[in-house]
């Protein structure tokens, strides 16, 4: 079963690479249509990273009781 960040990271070689050949067949710069998949690609990144992020379970849930060093 495919998850989420399995699918972020196919997406991430896709996007840089894909979007770069894809607007340079449509006329873009060589030297433009890079930075632009790389703006796609980071916000992938970033949206796997900041967004959605790879923590399953809050502070609050992993004890009922209180920390060690408390007064």
């Amino acid at each position: 079963m495919t998850g989420y960040y399995d699918i972020v990271l196919g997406l991430i070689p896709v996007a840089l690479l894909g979007i770069t050949a894809a607007l340079t067949v449509v006329g873009v710069s060589l030297t433009a249509a890079v930075p632009i998949g790389s703006i796609v690609a980071m916000s992938i990144i970033g949206h796997a990273m900041f967004v959605n992020t790879p923590a399953d379970v809050s502070d609050e849930a992993n004890s009922a009781r209180p920390p060690l060093n408390a007064d």
